[in-house]
């Protein structure tokens, strides 16, 4: 009986052949050759298991506060159908290119951002695009935009476990993922899909970084937790994992990114990660 990799093969659309095919000795390796005009040391993953926990907010935090180390710093907005990464630094497109690929829009501080709302000429129109297509995006994120040196690039993913997570954990060198959550009673099975889907691509998890920890009453100074009590610490221990910070509710963090004006946000509460960043 043929093999699923002859079957493939055969039809001329598996990639894996090269690699020792999918039942030979060799693993399979669907990796996409980086833009040849780009060297990128470190690819980091932000991913979450569910929607609304911050997730942007914390790789745009990340790439600020490693910016401000003065490490050459971009971040590839992947949440293809709700990019919110432009919005936050204050950039508008389009983005240009020419022979050599396209090229990422600057921040005043210096970060490289590529996201599908630079490409568009309506940045308030939907993306009603169906997963290859998005997949396919994402892809040309990597082999077609001239991102330069860059000492880390953060993959601002879309939340949960499907086309686009696999497709970056697939096509791109990711050398860690940093998983965010929230303290609400979902997190344990949350943090858990998202850290299998990590295991089973076999992509290191950095840590966790709990999001909406409390709120800090501005009359007495009290940490208030509005979403409840935290069980990040146990949920963390039960998977070896480190807490990497616990940010509270800030309005004032909130009214920088509606202003476009994020880099002047100090989030003081994500030292760890970066420390973390830096070891790799």
């Amino acid at each position: 009986m043929a093999s699923a990799c002859d079957g493939c093969a055969a039809a001329g659309n598996c990639s894996a052949q090269e690699n020792g095919g999918c039942g030979g000795e060799g693993p399979a390796s669907f990796l996409e050759k980086l833009n040849e005009y780009s060297s990128v040391k470190k690819v980091i993953g932000v991913v979450s298991g569910k929607g609304g926990v911050g997730k942007s907010f914390v790789a745009a935090s990340l790439a600020c506060a490693m910016r401000k180390k003065d490490y050459s710093v971009g971040i590839l907005d992947a949440d293809i159908t709700g990019p919110s990464i432009p919005k936050m630094f204050g950039l508008h497109g389009p983005a240009v290119g020419d022979d050599l690929g396209i090229y990422p829009i600057e921040t005043e501080g210096g970060i490289k951002v590529m996201s599908v709302n630079l490409l568009m000429d309506d940045e308030e129109a939907p993306v009603v695009w169906r997963g290859p297509v998005i997949a396919g995006t994402v892809k040309q994120f990597w082999t077609d935009v001239v991102w330069g040196d860059l000492d880390y690039l953060f993959v601002d993913m879309p939340p949960g476990t499907g086309d686009v997570p696999l497709t970056v954990f697939q096509s791109l060198p990711v050398d860690g993922v940093i998983i965010v959550t929230s303290p609400q009673d979902l997190v344990r099975m949350i943090v858990t899909k998202a850290y299998n889907m990590a295991a089973i691509m076999d992509i290191p998890v950095l840590g966790i970084v709990e999001n909406y920890s409390y709120l800090v009453c501005p009359e007495c100074g009290r940490e208030i937790p509005v979403f409840g009590e935290s069980h990040i610490e146990e949920i963390a221990g039960s998977m070896d994992l480190e807490v990497l910070g616990r940010m509270p509710l800030d309005p004032a963090y909130a009214e920088l990114a509606d202003a476009g004006l994020f880099e002047k946000a100090d989030n003081i509460h994500l030292d760890k990660a970066a420390e973390i960043l830096k070891s790799l």
